[in-house]
């Protein structure tokens, strides 16, 4: 499973219902993924501009980036629903209610307002949807295999963006109302899809135990692990997570608050800045204004504005396979730090070419082209996938959800940020940067580089427990790569970095040896 990724021969269990629980929670990100790439394409459509009255800059502007308002709104809100609901029922009430109702309201739309409107409500059931997802996948997951499963979820965003291109070049043509109602209506789907498939499914065993419901989590992790509820592995595992939700508890209860002090804060500062950093790196200018933008250079030699996003979208989706392989193969930094590199120097060459040769140049365009999939590559095998790996494993059970809702938030505002101000960097009456905006983007691909290098921690190969004891055990994150080995060889640490006792399972020997490496980390 995982393309040559293997379950650990001294494992027992299965790990394939947790992967496929994981995979179809997954799912979510077509919701996103498939309303970014409709609107990308039926903002052009003849009908949908006539329709609409042909918005200008400033109208585009609000009609493609109130999604990002209402996806903002949704991830602060996701943190008190996902503790209040649970991680199952608040994927279901966020994809049932809202996002729904915001299908319903841009399907029936024939002007402007009702079509604003009804993007604001998707976006807070697609914001809502966003942070309960890697936050349920990371809770379900076997630690070798969870890099992957989790970053499958920016997979499926990709296969929404793909799909949407595809059903957008179906309709282009029509000259009807259907040109962009059926592309609006099919997302539909994708909701009634998630709904059913997350009915069936389990809450989380971390979830349960922290909401007192033991005898739930045991049946929970029996059947994610399929081993019988007495099995000694299956016991020391609800036993991990017991006795660090209880070490959680005695420091006190949680408030949005302690999200910024001391540990915690530096771990909302990194995925703030993670997530932030995935939106500055430019990509959904590609697929938000990618047909457009293509569109303004009708004498360029290259296919039509449509087929050129399409082949996009194909390469985003493709890429991302080799992306999910590594970040368990290789590690959290060494991906994400090679994708900053490739980013950075793919965007500079397409900024580059277009100043040097402007936008008349087939040779060049072609080439800018070229360097636009390249960096799409490094994208969507690198970030895409990587920061919804890191923010989802990083935070304690305690603080689990409402870190996640302001890193996940910060994701959306910048998401917003950039739709919102793209029209103004590209349009002619306004800055008219042309390809002058990947200088932009590849500036914020060597401050990722910096960013990754001094505040990125290895934690693959760990479990949620030990993530946390990683942080509480390493200040400066380097080193966590000696802590990371060290964590794979001995596994003696206990709730809050605390060595346990001897046991069965460790002997006195390696317990002492362990404490020994720790102190040499630090």
């Amino acid at each position: 499973m995982g393309f040559g990724l293997q379950k650990p021969k001294d494992e027992p269990g299965a790990a394939w219902p947790a992967i496929m629980v994981g995979m179809f929670a997954a799912f979510a990100g077509i919701l996103y993924g498939y309303d970014t790439g409709t609107i990308s394409g039926i903002q052009v459509m003849p009908y949908w501009v006539k329709e609409f009255d042909d918005p200008n800059e400033s109208r585009l502007s609000l009609i493609v980036s109130i999604l990002s308002v209402g996806t903002f709104f949704g991830a602060l809100a996701a943190g008190l629903l996902a503790d209040w609901t649970g991680r199952k029922w608040g994927i279901i009430l966020s994809a049932a209610i809202p996002f729904n109702l915001g299908v319903i309201l841009q399907v029936a739309a024939t002007e402007q307002k009702l079509f604003i409107v009804g993007r604001a409500f998707a976006g807070l059931g697609v914001g809502l949807v966003s942070v309960q997802i890697p936050m349920y996948q990371a809770e379900t997951l076997p630690k070798w295999i969870r890099g992957f499963v989790i970053g499958s979820y920016q997979l499926c965003i990709t296969i929404g963006l793909l799909l949407a291109s595809l059903v957008n070049y179906g309709t282009q043509n029509r000259n009807d109302s259907g040109s962009y109602r059926i592309p609006l209506a099919v997302q539909f789907a994708w909701s009634l899809i998630l709904c059913i498939g997350m009915f069936i499914l389990p809450e989380t065993p971390r979830f349960l135990i922290k909401q007192g419901k033991d005898h739930k989590a045991t049946k929970s992790l029996s059947f994610l692990r399929r081993l019988p509820a007495d099995h000694p592995s299956l016991l020391g595992e609800l036993e991990e997570i017991q006795g660090s939700w209880e070490y959680e508890k005695s420091l006190g209860k949680a408030s949005y608050v302690d999200c910024f002090k001391g540990n915690i804060g530096k771990r909302t500062l990194t995925g703030v800045v993670l997530q932030s950093l995935q939106q500055l790196v430019g990509v959904n200018f590609i697929f938000y204004y990618g047909t457009s933008y293509f569109a303004g250079n009708p004498d360029s030699g290259l296919p039509s504005a449509f087929i050129l996003q399409v082949i996009t979208n194909v390469v985003n989706v493709v890429t991302t396979f080799p992306g999910l392989y590594a970040i368990d193969k290789f590690g959290r930094r060494f991906v994400l730090l090679t994708g900053a590199l490739g980013m950075g120097i793919s965007q500079y060459i397409v900024a580059a070419c277009g100043v040097a040769t402007g936008s008349t140049n087939q040779a060049s365009q072609a080439a800018q082209f070229a360097f636009v999939c390249i960096y799409i590559f490094f994208f969507a095998s690198t970030f895409g996938p990587g920061a919804w790996v890191v923010t989802g494993e990083i935070f304690p059970l305690k603080v689990r959800a409402k870190c996640l809702s302001m890193t996940t938030a910060a994701n959306w505002f910048f998401n917003w940020l950039l739709a919102f101000i793209t029209p103004y960097l590209e349009g002619t009456d306004y800055a008219d940067l042309g390809s002058n905006v990947f200088w932009i983007w590849g500036g914020f691909c060597w401050i990722a580089v910096f960013f990754v290098y001094f505040m990125i921690y290895e934690t693959k190969d760990m479990t949620l427990e030990q993530v946390n004891e990683l942080y509480e055990n390493v200040s400066f994150a380097p080193k966590s790569v000696d802590y990371h080995a060290a964590v794979r060889r001995y596994s003696s640490v206990g709730a809050g970095g605390t060595p346990l006792p001897p046991s069965d399972k460790y002997s006195s020997e390696q317990s002492t040896e362990k404490d020994e490496v720790v102190k040499t980390v630090e």
